[in-house]
């Protein structure tokens, strides 16, 4: 895994020697090593991005389309090889892992075609005889940063967006979790795509953002990641009129009104709350329920998640995997010590399981003050916060309370209320009555601290295309 590091079309171990450990959080134990990127192979990547760009976005749509479909009949081949890497570094169950092998080659495949959409327009003249046109043209070099939660699920909406708009890309992957990745652009490679346009770097994340964002090469950034270096990357790009994208943290509210099936949501908000221990950005965090279901919700929420098989992701009968490292850990656990010390009732878990890896119990929280930092941070990991509410006005306020607006959640039989949620409720993505976020054709970003911009559906193909406006007289 050394040879990590995917630049002008070349598998190298880097001009330096510096190396990062690659474990298994299940086990804490090192299962490699990665290359980490030295400033010279960043200046060859940005010079392979920037020479490449010029016949890559005069490369015509369908072809580009075409090498896209390949790389993603790839993935959907080598799908098992990439589930298995991904829950090995990753610790998701291998059922979610398959998931999101599964879904990287949709999204591969859906840019492939949205590539051949990327329309312009004629404008009616007020001068006889001129014709007007606006038309979309790749923005350039773009640098992207994602996280290791979903290694390939993330970084896949940023390359198969930059590379059907016709744009170059240095993606910065997470280095804990590299061979899911590097097993994604070894598709993308062997599917013929050409030298230098799509380079693949590991390391020090602000070494390498402080590096190429100042870069004239680079004309856009896309980030996935937490509000705080997002706000910093944001900040670098505004320096230099980078274009940005910024998918950033969020604390999903979940709102259980007095008419919804309290058993039937109980078991839905549960599957989605758990999925990848809570490591999501739009999990559900914030359970506001109606006060005459809050009992019931609870006990039955609290029986789910304390029945959940907790484990190694490789193990068929496990259901929900370790936390990503050690200091995750130390993150949820002591915003759930807070949480009680301000006198939230601990239903269920909240605690460390085992001395190997890095488990930690489902653990619902009822009746939390919002004195409570969990009421504030995001939680990023298996813990469910479930509070009462005697009107949906209050739960909207609660909803909106926080600076976040990634995804929201909302489970009602009136009309009156989802009209009310769709319209008050500030979010990104709202999902009434069933999880409906991040489908590859579907808008995927948020608004106030969560972020800015789309990474789905024809949204995500506009983030990397810029208008030219043409007004034209005569031959």
């Amino acid at each position: 895994m050394t040879k990590s590091l995917f630049i002008n079309g070349v598998w190298t171990a880097g001009s330096g020697t510096r190396r990062g450990r690659v474990m298994d959080p299940a086990r804490s134990q090192q299962t490699g090593e990665v290359a980490i990127a030295e400033v010279a192979d960043l200046d060859t990547a940005l010079e392979a991005a920037g020479r490449s760009f010029a016949t890559w976005r005069k490369t015509t749509a369908y072809e580009r389309s075409r090498l896209l479909l390949k790389a993603a009949a790839l993935v959907r081949a080598r799908g098992e090889a990439i589930t298995a890497a991904i829950t090995r570094e990753q610790g998701k169950p291998l059922a979610e892992a398959r998931l999101e092998a599964s879904a990287t080659a949709d999204i591969i495949e859906w840019y492939a075609e949205e590539a051949r959409r990327a329309y312009g327009r004629v404008i009616p003249s007020r001068l006889p005889g001129a014709r007007q046109m606006a038309i979309q043209e790749p923005v350039g070099p773009v640098a992207a940063f994602s996280p290791w939660n979903f290694p390939c699920g993330q970084l896949v909406r940023k390359i198969a967006a930059a590379l059907a708009a016709g744009c170059t890309i240095i993606a910065k992957a997470p280095e804990e979790t590299p061979s899911s990745v590097i097993a994604l652009v070894e598709c993308f490679e062997e599917a013929g795509l050409p030298p230098g346009v799509l380079n693949l770097v590991f390391g020090i994340p602000a070494e390498i953002s402080s590096h190429l964002i100042p870069s004239p090469i680079i004309r856009k950034i896309s980030f996935t990641g937490s509000v705080p270096v997002g706000r910093h990357l944001a900040s670098l790009a505004g320096q230099y009129l980078k274009r940005t994208t910024m998918e950033l943290g969020g604390h999903a509210p979940f709102i259980v009104c007095d008419d919804a099936d309290p058993a039937a949501v109980s078991t839905l908000g549960a599957g989605m709350k758990f999925r990848n221990a809570g490591q999501i950005c739009t999990s559900p965090t914030r359970f506001l329920v109606a006060a005459p279901l809050h009992a019931d919700f609870v006990t039955r929420f609290a029986d789910i998640a304390g029945k959940l098989v907790v484990g190694n992701g490789s193990e068929a009968e496990t259901q929900m995997g370790p936390l990503a490292h050690a200091r995750r850990i130390d993150a949820v656990d002591g915003l759930i010590r807070d949480a009680i010390e301000q006198g939230a009732t601990l239903v269920t878990g909240g605690k460390r399981i085992g001395n190997e890896g890095t488990f930690y119990a489902p653990t619902v929280l009822a009746d939390v003050p919002l004195s409570a930092r969990i009421m504030h941070e995001e939680p990023f990991g298996p813990v469910a916060v479930i509070n009462r509410f005697t009107s949906l006005p209050d739960m909207i306020t609660e909803a909106n309370r926080l600076p976040y607006g990634l995804g929201a959640y909302a489970f009602t039989r009136s009309s009156a209320n989802i009209a009310r949620i769709s319209d008050d409720v500030e979010s990104g993505m709202i999902s009434i009555n069933h999880f409906g976020l991040a489908a590859p054709e579907t808008p995927f970003g948020g608004i106030k601290d969560s972020g800015h911009g789309s990474e789905g559906g024809s949204e995500g193909l506009q983030a990397y295309l810029a208008t030219k406006f043409i007004s034209q007289v005569g031959a």
